[in-house]
C-alpha cells in the first residue's frame, strides 16, 4: 500500500521495499518515479506498467519474473486490488503457487469509515459509483434495504447528483458522510443526512471523495 495523500504515511516496510526492489509493477510508472523521488529513494528499479487495461496481458510476464526474484506491486494510492489493478495478478499467482504477501498501509475506504461516525461493525465496500444512470438506479434498488454501512468512491463533479439520487432512493433522512482529500492539507469529513449533504454538494465540492452511508434500519 502507498500513501493516499500524506507522504508521512509511507511505512518503513514500503520505504525499504522501494529502496531494494529490482522490479516494480506500477499502475503508473510516472507516479511511481514521483513517489520514490518524494520519499528520497535512490533506487532505480525496472518499472513495468500494469494498469486496468493491460493487467491481463502483463500477468504472465510479472509472474515469470516473480519466479526468480521479488516483484513489488504498487498502485497510485492505497492498496492494490482494492478498486485498483492487482486482483487478476494475485488470483493468477495463487493458481500458480507464487507466494504473495502484503505490506499493509493506507486505505481510503477504511479511513473514511473510521472518521464517519457511522456503524463500523458491518460494512460493504461498493467501489466506484456507476457512471450510467440506469446502472446507478439498479444499484440503489439493490442496496436500499441493505443493513450494512455502505462505502463508495465518487468523483467530485458527480457527487451532487449521486447524493441526490441516494436521498431519493434511501430516504433524505438516512445518515451519511462525505470525506474529501483524506490525509491531505484540506481534509474534510462532513456527516449529516443524505438530504442535507446533497444540498451542500450542489454548491460545488472539490477533491478525492469517499461516501459512507448508514445501512437501512431494521424493518419490523
Amino acid at each position: 500500500a502507498t500513501p493516499i495523500g500524506n507522504l508521512g504515511d509511507a511505512s518503513p516496510r514500503l520505504r525499504e521495499a522501494l529502496e531494494t526492489a529490482s522490479v516494480i509493477a506500477a499502475e503508473d510508472t510516472r507516479m511511481a518515479t514521483h513517489l520514490m523521488q518524494a520519499l528520497g529513494i535512490g533506487n532505480r528499479p525496472r518499472l513495468i506498467s500494469m494498469f486496468e487495461h493491460n493487467e491481463l496481458s502483463r500477468v504472465d510476464e510479472v509472474l515469470d519474473l516473480a519466479g526468480e526474484q521479488d516483484v513489488l506491486v504498487i498502485s497510485d494510492a492505497g492498496m492494490p486490488t482494492v478498486s485498483d489493478p492487482g486482483y487478476a495478478l494475485v488470483a493468477a499467482a495463487r493458481e500458480r503457487g507464487v507466494e504473495v504477501t502484503a505490506l499493509p498501509g493506507p486505505s481510503a475506504p477504511i479511513t473514511a469509515l473510521a472518521l464517519s461516525g457511522l456503524p463500523t461493525d458491518r460494512f460493504s465496500f461498493e467501489g466506484f459509483v456507476p457512471r450510467k444512470a440506469g446502472e446507478r438506479a439498479r444499484l440503489w434498488r439493490e442496496l436500499a434495504t441493505d443493513r450494512h454501512t455502505l462505502i463508495f468512491f465518487e468523483s467530485a463533479r458527480r457527487l451532487a447528483v449521486t447524493l441526490a439520487e441516494m436521498a431519493s432512493a434511501f430516504g433524505p433522512d438516512r445518515r451519511a458522510s462525505v470525506a474529501r482529500e483524506l490525509t491531505k492539507k484540506f481534509e474534510q469529513v462532513r456527516t449529516s443526512t443524505l438530504g442535507n449533504l446533497a444540498e451542500w454538494a450542489a454548491q460545488g465540492v472539490r477533491g478525492e471523495i469517499v461516501i459512507v452511508v448508514a445501512g437501512a434500519a431494521r424493518q419490523e
